[in-house]
């Protein structure tokens, strides 16, 4: 199947095909699963999405509300109040493009305002009913996530799917309809299959393995597999010894289709999905 073509961001212009790319994970919460706490201040903050930058990060995400299983909601003020200031420092110091995890349209509409260049949703428009028209005002790409429930119950009761690849599959066109209806261009989103979001262990495998099936869609894949408990249950370690299983999953997610990988080892994994990539194309990036 084709790849897409390009999508802008920012600054960024991602040509599809040509090389994988890499989305460092910015994390200014307390209770994140793999990193929460971590930055104790704004400028702690801000060095550590630099460092990224200079560890190979084509774009960096922002987040300032933990979706980790059982995370609780915190309001828009206090998100805001985690958020700005560090993409404020960043976009003094960088012009690489930060996106902003959020689920709520007042953060996404005043985060692009300050300089955001793309929403990472992983509701897919679900939880605040106006995101649909921030993402088609402000004209920034636009992540669509699967996930069943929300955040605190996600891993909780039913995790049965009677076709886990199909249902997954319509969930994701369904939310790119509902997109486009509200004015957001198809050329502008893109799509993750919401690893670790509401699926058991062997069903991360399974999308990770069949990733493929997506590209159908016609839109980029962002994969998010850095550090999830599924490495944990498969390998039986703990989040701070799961950069090998993550390297293995970055691995697989570039040779199945991934376009851009979400990570929170940045050096590492740019690394591993280059040469993952050059695998699946049997050439050589510089060769471009």
């Amino acid at each position: 199947m084709r790849d897409p073509q390009t999508l802008r961001c920012g600054n960024l212009r991602m040509e599809f095909g040509k090389r994988p790319y890499i989305m460092g994970i910015l994390n200014v919460t307390p209770d994140s699963f793999s990193d929460g706490g971590q930055y104790e201040s704004y400028r702690a903050a801000i060095d550590a999405g630099l460092a990224m930058v200079e560890a190979g990060a084509d774009l960096l995400d922002l987040g300032g509300e933990s979706t980790r299983p059982g995370a609780e909601p915190v309001s828009a003020a206090e998100e805001l109040d985690r958020i700005l200031p560090v993409l404020e420092g960043l976009a003094r110091y960088s012009t690489t493009p930060v996106s902003i995890d959020t689920s709520k349209a007042q953060v996404a509409e005043e985060a692009v305002a300050a300089g955001a260049a793309m929403i990472n949703d992983v509701s897919a428009l679900r939880f605040d009913p106006d995101m649909a028209r921030v993402a088609a005002e402000t004209r920034v790409p636009l992540v669509l996530m699967h996930m069943r429930g929300e955040p605190r119950s996600m891993q909780q009761g039913d995790l049965v799917y009677q076709d886990l690849m199909g249902e997954i599959g319509k969930f994701l066109e369904s939310r790119i309809r509902l997109a486009e209806q509200a004015g957001v261009e198809r050329n502008r989103i893109l799509l993750d299959p919401g690893i670790g979001f509401g699926k058991t262990p062997e069903q991360n495998l399974t999308v990770l393995n069949r990733l493929e099936m997506f590209l159908n869609l016609g839109r980029p894949l962002l994969l998010g597999p850095s550090r999830k408990s599924f490495i944990g249950s498969a390998l039986g370690k703990p989040v701070d010894e799961r950069l090998h299983g993550t390297a293995a999953a970055v691995a697989a997610a570039v040779l199945h289709g991934a376009h851009l990988l979400r990570v929170h080892d940045v050096d590492g994994m740019r690394q591993v999905a280059d040469m993952a990539w050059c695998i699946r194309q049997e050439r050589l990036i510089k060769e471009q």
